[in-house]
Parts: C-alpha cells; sequence; structure tokens
C-alpha cells in the first residue's frame, strides 16, 4: 500500500522566514523597537562640548557690578577685531569707517556733535539691556577707547542740564534719556536710567549669583574676546530671530524657532570666522526635533537641484548642526580663503 507523500513523518517542516508574512512583522517590530531607544538615548545623552573661552579678569570685574537681572548682554571688542587678519584684508574701507550702530535722540547729537565714530573710536563696548514695564527697556554701556578724549569734562559740562557726584564719580545729565560719567582715562559709563547706573556705580551684591541665567548662557558663549551676547529673555530672543522668520514663516515652525527659550552666540574674526550659537529649549525633545529639521533644511538647500549657488552651498556645508540635552548647538568655521575667493569673483 502506497503512502501518501504529504503524510511523510520524516518530512522537514518549513522555516518560518523573516522576510515576509509574521516573520516579516517581527523583524520591522524590533527594528523600530531598536531604532526608537537609540534615538532616545541619544536625545538624553549629553555630547562633548568645546570649552569656553574664560572672560577676561578686566571684564569680568565689569559684568559683575551691572544691577539686577539682564535681559541681554551683548559685548563686542573692537579693538581686536580690527586687529583681525579678516578685518585688514577682507573688510572694504568703506563698511570700516560705516557707524557701528545709528544711535537715536541726544546720544547721535553728542556723537556727531564731538566727532565720535563708534566702528574706529571705541575699543570695547558692553551693554546690559533691562526691561521696564511694558515697553521701556533701560540701558547700561561700558565703553572703552581713546575716543574718551573727545569727550573732556568741560564738553561734558557744555551739554548737560545737570551734574551729580555718585560713588565718587561726576556724572552728567545730558537729557531726561542719558546720562554720562568717566570711569578713568579711557572708560565710560552711559545709561538711559539713573538708578541702573548709580546701582551699578555703587554695587551691591554679584552679578554671577544674582543672574545665574546670564552666568550660564556667558558661559555658553564660546568666544570672549570678538563678539558676544547672551540672551535670558525670550523676548529678546524671539527679536534675535526675527529676520530668520519674519520673511519665511516655514522655517518658523520647522525650527520650533518661536519655543526657543533663551540664546547664546560668539562669534571670532581672525583667518577667517568661526561662531557657534547655543539655542535652549524647555526639554530635550524640542530641542532634538528643532536640531533635526534643522539639519535637514541644511542639507536640502545644498542639493544641486535647488537655487541655492555654488558658493552658498559652500557655505551650507560648513555648518554643523547636533542637539546636546535641551540645546541645539551651531557651529561653522570659515576660512579666510572662502572670503578671498569670493572677493576675487567681484
Amino acid at each position: 500500500m502506497e503512502k501518501n507523500p504529504g503524510t511523510d513523518a520524516t518530512a522537514t517542516p518549513e522555516k518560518r522566514s523573516l522576510l515576509k508574512g509574521a516573520g516579516l512583522l517581527l523583524s520591522i517590530s524590533a527594528i523600530s523597537t531598536v531604532c526608537f531607544l537609540l534615538t532616545v538615548l541619544w536625545v538624553n545623552w549629553s555630547k562633548p562640548r568645546l570649552e569656553p573661552e574664560a572672560l577676561s579678569p578686566q571684564l569680568k570685574a565689569i559684568v559683575d557690578r551691572i544691577p539686577g537681572k539682564s535681559d541681554a548682554l551683548i559685548y563686542i571688542g573692537l579693538k581686536d577685531i580690527r586687529e583681525s587678519r579678516l578685518w585688514k584684508e577682507i573688510i572694504p574701507d568703506s563698511l570700516k569707517k560705516a557707524p557701528l550702530f545709528q544711535p537715536k535722540g541726544r546720544l547721535d547729537t553728542i556723537l556727531k556733535s564731538s566727532k565720535i565714530n563708534p566702528s574706529l573710536d571705541i575699543d570695547t563696548l558692553l551693554i546690559s539691556f533691562k526691561r521696564h514695564g511694558y515697553k521701556e527697556q533701560n540701558f547700561l554701556g561700558i565703553a572703552s577707547g581713546a575716543f574718551t578724549e573727545k569727550l573732556p569734562e568741560s564738553f561734558l559740562r557744555a551739554h548737560s542740564t545737570t551734574t551729580e557726584s555718585i560713588g565718587g564719580h561726576q556724572c552728567y545729565n545730558l537729557d531726561r534719556e542719558l546720562w554720562i560719567c568717566s570711569l578713568g582715562p579711557r572708560r565710560i559709563a552711559l545709561s538711559n536710567n539713573k538708578n541702573m547706573l548709580q546701582e551699578f556705580l555703587v554695587p551691591t551684591g554679584s552679578f554671577f549669583q544674582r543672574d545665574s541665567l546670564s552666568a550660564a548662557l556667558i558661559d555658553k558663549a564660546i568666544y570672549k574676546s570678538h563678539l558676544w551676547f547672551a540672551l535670558p529673555s525670550a523676548a529678546w530672543t524671539a527679536g534675535a530671530l526675527q529676520s530668520l522668520t519674519s520673511t519665511n514663516q516655514g522655517i518658523k515652525t520647522m525650527g520650533n524657532l518661536d519655543r526657543i527659550q533663551n540664546l547664546a552666540l560668539s562669534v571670532k574674526f581672525n583667518n577667517g570666522i568661526e561662531g557657534q550659537s547655543e539655542w535652549v529649549y524647555k526639554t530635550n525633545q524640542a530641542a532634538y526635533f528643532a536640531s533635526t529639521f534643522l539639519w535637514g533644511a541644511v542639507k536640502l538647500s545644498e542639493y544641486t537641484g535647488t537655487k541655492t549657488t555654488e558658493q552658498t552651498k559652500e557655505l551650507l556645508d560648513r555648518i554643523q548642526i547636533q542637539q546636546n540635552l535641551k540645546s541645539v548647538i551651531i557651529r561653522t568655521d570659515l576660512p579666510i580663503e572662502l572670503f578671498m575667493a569670493a572677493k576675487q569673483k567681484k
């Protein structure tokens, strides 16, 4: 009697394939779980950071006297910038002589009357902004340089409405919104608020202990000699990023720019431009999604099929974006050769 081949007990059972049916679903599930765990690990993993430069003892002593808490701190080391190779070889003379800023009101009148050009005459400038009320923005500025020779006591007295000695310094009220006083042969303090100036001249406590958020953001500014700013205020941060979002709402949504809590940025001008900016979010997850979308936007702009020029693509290729816990760190290093090549093409 013949045996049915289908009932042969010695037949080898068919093995389940991981590439089809239930095996394929199992493979996809396992890979997805591994990818998810790796993503969670990456999001919550503290990555190595660049060691930030320290504030000079002189600048640190000035910052430590800043009153209250600051909404924004901005520092410009113009003397060091003017001595950089980038300034000497790349920046055109017309831009070198252009005013650093365009003040309004009485300050503009004083600068014009004394023939001070901030871009050429100021060596260092530190400004602290502090919001008062809903709209009013007070500021305190500490500037150094040879320009002080253009502001002798006779000039200040002639242009002031009142004078007052505060903390051993003679202060001049040039109008209701501007106070100036000399801190030494090459340094002055100016403010649009008398109380803010007085609290700087007669300090109580330490700014670094009083404003821990600003202190942390200053530490996140890698370069300290040329240009850096720290923005503890979310309102100031939004204003600083307005140029990115005003013409492109898609960028604002894609990069979660409207959710940034505070920001630090620093730039070094020497044999090119080195810069790093750190955007701080409320959660690790928000920073991760922002870094992912920004990285994708940069890479998309590098594609040959887009309207991006080759020069811009080369610049974009030098932008590094990394998520580090609650921060998105954006870094670039542009050698001076890039600027020389662009200058020769003009």
